[in-house]
């Protein structure tokens, strides 16, 4: 496709209701030249694409409902839309999930995968193809180990890490083996709006916000404050992922992080001196993992040097900002909930 000036880009962003999806589709609808076509699953919300009409004109994004795991819808998807770009950041990407049903976990990430990178291969076509992985592949890093490269072996320990190995080597195998134009990422923790909860960030802003509206008693419940993550800004994430498929080299894998290692401890500090109100802290047995690794941080010095990515967001701004999107999502929801 052509318009005054150059070429359109088709980008296919999988999993555009998601978290990084929808913040992915408001980055892109806001880069000239790229039109936006998003995969939603057959009965998956549009609420965060909905949510991104304040900033875009939603009637430029083309939605498409497709269950990724029925191959011959993938490839009628593919066939249809021919895209230029292709972000598959569709998946169960809970850990804590993954623990209760490893199975569907595996399953959901790897055939959806495969059927979209083998319709690919099969149809001769060839865009550029981000396969989003996870630095949760590296696992139980070694003190040694840090920061964590891309060289750094992967140890994963939790059914969502092995399910991102097996989406990670698959993008390498069909590079290698189909010749198609794959570039992987391994991001790290990374938060803001719209995440839903059972992430860290979004678990203690959404129960501060119920706190100062008077639905929760003053006590946070929490898991292992020990752990330190390397946490940046999913408006960050996003902005990498458009850098590495652009610029980054086929077959190669990058990872994406803040580069700086918090404590769990810190971040809580940091959101409970945001509250607007005094709020005590509880350990929650349920709330610990099965296994949890102590320390991570990312080295992304290859994604720096090949694309000219860094991180723009502070944590304090992350922090900011998603606390202000519970504190309205719990306002909006308050009439419910205050008739029950």
């Amino acid at each position: 496709m052509y318009r005054s000036g150059g070429p359109i880009l088709r980008a296919l962003i999988t999993g555009i209701g998601g978290f990084a999806g929808s913040h992915l589709a408001e980055y892109l609808c806001g880069t000239s030249g790229i039109e936006v076509v998003g995969v939603l699953s057959p009965r998956g919300s549009t609420a965060n694409v909905d949510a991104i009409g304040a900033t875009v004109d939603l009637d430029r994004i083309d939605l498409h409902r497709v269950d990724l795991l029925d191959g011959d819808s993938v490839r009628a998807l593919l066939d249809i839309v021919q895209p230029d770009q292709v972000y598959h950041l569709a998946a169960r990407a809970s850990v804590g999930a993954s623990w209760q049903d490893p199975a569907a976990t595996l399953h959901n990430n790897i055939t959806a995968q495969v059927n979209i990178l083998q319709a690919l291969a099969e149809s001769g076509a060839r865009p550029r193809v981000l396969v989003v992985a996870s630095a949760e592949e590296y696992g139980r890093v070694e003190a040694h180990d840090l920061p964590v490269d891309e060289e750094t072996p992967l140890r994963p320990v939790n059914p969502y890490a092995v399910s991102k190995v097996a989406q990670d080597y698959m993008g390498l195998q069909y590079y290698l083996s189909h010749d198609l134009t794959i570039v992987r990422v391994r991001p790290f923790n990374h938060s803001g709006p719209r995440q839903d909860l059972g992430y860290v960030i979004p678990d203690f802003s959404s129960q501060i916000a119920q706190i100062e509206a008077g639905l929760q008693e003053p006590l946070l419940r929490v898991g292992n404050l020990d752990a330190e993550r390397d946490l940046h800004d999913v408006r960050d994430t996003v902005r990498a992922y458009h850098l590495a498929l652009e610029h980054g080299k086929a077959g190669e894998v990058y990872n994406v992080g803040g580069s700086q290692a918090y404590a769990i401890r810190e971040v809580l500090d940091r959101l409970l001196a945001l509250s607007r109100v005094a709020v005590n802290v509880e350990p929650d047995p349920e709330r610990m993992r099965p296994s949890d690794v102590p320390r991570i941080v990312a080295d992304c010095g290859k994604l720096e040097r090949e694309t000219g990515w860094a991180p723009a967001y502070s944590l304090d701004r992350t922090l900011h900002d998603t606390l202000e999107y519970w504190r309205e999502r719990v306002q909006r929801a308050r009439p419910t909930l205050t008739t029950h």
